[in-house]
């Protein structure tokens, strides 16, 4: 499904609008819709779990930090990040990154068909804050460290083949990666201040352990055309990959990325944005930007991972802000979808779809202690559109 930008046609500056509602273009300003008028309604009520969902959404706890998943052996990780499921025969598999220092890696929870958990694992290990990531279309897992010269580790989450580590795509503070299956490329965002925006083109589409890879090369506006340029020395060292190339565009803070219908989505944290790179034209242009919205109380504030549906909608996990997952649909509506109760200390991560989109997963981090040894893995059912 394309979608629009809320900024397309607008003038950057005057008042676009949005508090729960559609983002309004042009100068002028009209009453926004109240909160809550997404396509799935209001939120309701806490449920046992804290959570507030729309009528007919349900939640339950999957797995907590320190603790053996239920029905299983395995401990889970502290600080559940970036997550992704993966087809499984008739079930499937939620993977989750650790963002911790040291021994960051990542876990798997197997589900079968009817959603009972039947197993649980370790898939990589001894690695530093492992934040984001993305998946493949070739089944695997991109964990990335989150620190300085970090690495991206190729794992896997059936548990059978060991992690590789990725050398040739580059040594950076990686957060978020999404692979592009028709220019065969895998775009990756970096958390910096002045970070930059990437691409790695494998040698061999399906095989990452070589490639070249490029920097997203634009103006300083918010919109406008792009291109892209080689990084000379992808291993960031004695020169970061973000000052290699003159021109290379800044992003205050990269955090989570989605790829979709020749689209590239991605949030940078620093200034509370979302980004999209429409790459059959070569164009970027911001999608949301909380700082526009006329009035204050943005419904989406502290972005950080995003992912997608089948029906063309975003879902973007708030770090901090009001503990939200929020909806942006393809006609430009924003709005609350969940919002988690009692644990302001903490953030939402790893949102991800099952395989046939009827159930979501996610974690907040840090849970009710805000303490990385009190993260809470979820998963939330209901009428998702299809």
């Amino acid at each position: 499904m394309e979608r629009r930008s809320f900024l397309r046609g607008a003038v950057i500056g005057t008042s676009a609008a949005a508090f729960g509602g559609t983002l309004m273009r042009g100068a002028a300003y009209a009453a926004p819709a109240q909160p809550g008028s997404g396509p799935y309604g209001a939120l309701g009520a806490a449920d046992a779990n804290g959570i507030l969902l729309p009528s007919g959404f349900s939640s339950r706890v999957i797995a907590r930090s320190g603790q053996k998943v239920p029905g299983t052996s395995y401990t889970w990780h502290n600080a559940p990040d970036g997550g992704a499921c993966f087809v499984d025969g008739s079930g499937w598999i939620y993977v989750s990154n650790s963002e911790i220092n040291p021994s960051g890696g990542a876990s798997a929870v197997k589900f079968s068909s009817t959603g009972a958990v039947t197993g649980a694992y370790r898939i990589l290990s001894n690695t530093r804050t492992n934040c984001a990531g993305g998946k493949t279309p070739w089944n695997t897992w991109l964990s990335c460290e989150e620190v300085s010269l970090g690495y991206v580790y190729e794992t896997d989450p059936y548990g059978v083949n060991a992690a590789v580590r990725r050398d040739a795509m580059g040594r950076f503070k990686h957060e978020a990666a999404a692979a592009d299956p028709v220019r065969k490329v895998v775009y990756l965002t970096e958390d910096e201040t002045s970070g930059c925006f990437y691409r790695f083109i494998p040698t061999t589409w399906g095989n990452l352990a070589s490639g070249q890879l490029q920097v997203l090369v634009a103006g300083s506006a918010t919109s406008g055309s792009f291109t892209w340029q080689n990084v000379p020395d992808p291993d960031g060292s004695p020169t970061a990959t973000r000052s290699q190339v003159s021109g290379a565009k800044k992003f205050n803070g990269g955090e989570g990325c989605h790829y979709a219908n020749d689209t590239v989505w991605f949030t940078t944290k620093g200034d509370n944005r979302l980004w999209q790179l429409n790459l059959t034209t070569n164009t970027y242009e911001l999608a949301y930007d909380d700082s526009l919205v006329s009035g204050g109380g943005a419904p989406l504030t502290g972005v950080d991972n995003v992912t997608g549906s089948s029906s063309g909608d975003l879902f973007i996990a708030e770090d901090g802000g009001t503990m939200e997952i929020c909806i942006i649909t393809p006609d430009d509506v924003v709005a609350p979808f969940l919002r988690i109760n009692g644990q302001s200390g903490s953030e939402i991560t790893g949102p991800a779809f099952s395989p046939d989109g009827r159930r979501l997963y996610f974690s907040s981090q840090r849970g009710t202690s805000g303490s990385s040894s009190g993260g809470i893995t979820y998963e939330v059912t209901g009428p998702f559109r299809a």
